[in-house]
């Protein structure tokens, strides 16, 4: 049975803990959600999973993995503590590594604890064949976003297009993917999760769009190698909670944790 930490209880936060209650997570057991206040989460009662705003207190717990679902923030704060703490450590807000200091010190601990630094696959399809292309050589990666206009309300692209009036879809950002990392970082962490799959950050090229025509968020990943060519396109259904995150998300990674304890992975 693998023991769960859940950082974040926030729209993700839920739907990932209630993937694990549910059973499709595997042998795993929800042990211990983190949060910023837990008098705040007074009412929510979790069988067997203590909810705590302590970091000493969570972390002493005795993980076998850390789950982060509470943004960049949380990755700075956490990852390296909850690999020196001997768990290994599933990350859903990817773009964080954008810093690449900060993946060099991450990476360096979970080697030095002989640990693991995970990256579902969340938002976006593929990542298993661009890693595999990536022993190469790979000679381009493209990522394409485009989002409903509900999703980029209150991020970057107010200050690009007039969400109200927009009739069209409209590109608000096209360079490389550590750009697109720090200009959206709640929206475009698909980008960072493809490049640490793939050609790296400067090399991974990133177009992202407000299209008021759909109501998915959509993301098409095309690449071209040694390997020969790919194109990949995934529609997801937006959470109603949060048009920024979708519940494909959290499915990724129940996936990932039931991958770490069964006798049959694919992919």
């Amino acid at each position: 049975m693998k023991r769960v930490g859940l950082i974040g209880y926030g729209t993700a936060g839920r739907d990932v803990a209630e993937a694990i209650l549910a059973g499709k997570a595997g042998d795993s057991t929800l042990a211990t959600i983190l949060v910023r206040d837990a008098g705040k989460l007074a009412d929510v009662d979790i069988a067997e999973c203590e909810i705590t705003d302590s970091e000493e207190h969570f972390f002493s717990r005795r993980h076998d993995v850390v789950v982060e679902t509470a943004g960049h923030e949380a990755v700075r704060r956490y990852a390296q503590k909850a690999l020196a703490h001997d768990s290994d450590f599933m990350v859903v807000s990817v773009g964080a590594f954008c810093d690449q200091g900060l993946l060099d010190r991450v990476t360096a601990t979970a080697s030095h604890h002989n640990r693991c630094l995970i990256v579902p696959s969340a938002a976006i399809a593929g990542l298993d064949r661009i890693a595999a292309a990536a022993q190469g050589p790979l000679d381009s990666v493209t990522l394409t976003t485009r989002k409903p206009v509900k999703a980029w309300r209150g991020t970057f692209a107010e200050e690009v297009v007039d969400l109200d009036t927009v009739e069209k879809p409209t590109v608000i950002f096209e360079g490389n993917a550590r750009e697109s990392s720090r200009v959206f970082p709640e929206s475009v962490n698909v980008s960072a999760a493809l490049s640490l799959a793939g050609v790296g950050f400067e090399a991974t090229q990133v177009r992202v769009l407000v299209d008021p025509t759909i109501d998915k968020n959509i993301h098409e990943v095309s690449a071209k190698g040694l390997f020969g060519e790919v194109r990949i396109e995934v529609q997801n259904t937006p959470s109603p909670n949060n048009p920024k995150t979708g519940y494909i998300v959290a499915m990724s990674v129940a996936r990932a944790l039931k991958n770490l304890s069964s006798p049959l992975v694919i992919g």
